[in-house]
Order: C-alpha cells, then structure tokens, then sequence
C-alpha cells in the first residue's frame, strides 16, 4: 500500500513539473514574441523617419563685376563691366537614410549614433544687364567662372545669416521626435551622444547640431 502511495506521488509531482514547464515555456515565448513585436514595431518607426527632410529658401543680389586689361606700361587700359542679377533657389537638406542606430532588445534602448551633416544645394540663375566690352578684353569663360563662385561665396554667408539652417534643423528635430514619442509610449529609452533623451528640451539641446 505504501509503494501504492509512493508512486502516485511520484507521478503527481512528475505531472505538476511537467506542467509547471509547459507554463514556463508558454510565458517565456509570449515574453519573446512581445519583444520581437516591440523592436519590429521601433524599427518600421525608423524606416518612417528615414527620409529627405528638405528646406527651400530663395535668395536675390545684385552686383557689379569689373575687370581691366593695361597695356604699354599701363598707359592704355580696357575694361569690361557688367551689373549681375542673382535669384537663387537654396535647399537644406538631412538624409535620414544615413542615420546610423542601435537598438539594444534587452535593456530597451535605441541609441542614436550618428545624424548626418546637412546638404546645402545652391542653384543660381544669373542674368547680366549693361554688359560693356571691348574686341582686347571680351568676357570670357573664366569671367564666367569666377563670377559663379563670387555669387555661391555671397549666397552661403546670406544663408549663414538667414533662419533657413534653423529651420531645416527644427524640421529634422521634428522628426526625431517622433522616434522619442514611440519610445516614451512603449517605455524605451532612446539616447545620444551618452545621454538619454528624456524630452524635446533635450532634442532641442543635444540634437543640434
């Protein structure tokens, strides 16, 4: 009767192990699967932010381009003038396909490793008005070449001035941020540079670049 006894107990504590184990492994692979959504679900996130974040300005100028040629001990001289008319289109631009980023499945971190630089486009149309020549000094190419890289000279420290890098930033901030909502919501953590990046002060403070 005692050996009866001993083994239904035997088998009783074999069939609870056993059950205990599939319990274990059934919440072990729900656990596994709501990571796997998780990291599936911040990585479309990326794709989403991973685009051209690009910002349009247009600049006008005016100048006026003179040259002389001297001859016979400087004594005859011939000039060559003209007043240039610059409209430029200007794009600011951030390829977030270059962004480069870690996501850490066990600790719940993606880590921001590099943003990339932004891409300054300058597309000048010139025009020139009250051209004066002569047959001993015609405007040639290489007039036109350094009048092309004056204008792109003038119109970079134009956009140094302007608001249009800062607003290109505010535009690829904003996007970012939507990577920090995603993380805040299913209780991420995203960092930079060291730092965790609790808030869109801190995009504002350590994103800028």
């Amino acid at each position: 009767m005692q050996n009866i006894l001993k083994r239904i107990l035997v088998v009783a504590v074999v069939v609870i192990a056993i059950v205990l184990a599939f319990k274990y492994c059934e919440f072990k692979k729900e656990d596994d699967s709501t990571i796997d959504y998780n990291t599936n679900l911040i990585q479309q996130q990326i794709l989403n932010v991973g685009k051209l974040v690009v910002t349009e300005g247009h600049f006008s100028e005016v100048l006026t381009y003179k040259n002389q040629q001297k001859y016979l001990m400087d004594m005859v001289s011939f000039e060559k003038k003209a007043l240039i008319v610059v409209n430029a289109n200007v794009t600011v631009a951030y390829d977030l396909h270059k962004m480069k980023y870690d996501i850490d499945e066990k600790n719940k971190t993606i880590t921001i490793l590099n943003i990339p630089k932004e891409e300054i486009t300058i597309n000048p149309d010139i025009q020139f008005y009250d051209v004066e020549q002569s047959k001993l000094n015609p405007f040639t190419g290489d007039d036109y070449n350094k009048i092309n890289k004056s204008v792109k000279a003038n119109l970079a420290k134009k956009i140094d001035k302007s608001s249009l890098k800062t607003n290109a930033q505010n535009r690829l901030i904003s996007e970012l941020s939507k990577i920090l909502i995603l993380t805040n919501t299913m209780g991420w953590k995203l960092q930079y540079n060291g730092k965790e990046i609790e808030s869109e002060t801190d995009l504002n403070q350590d994103l800028k670049l």
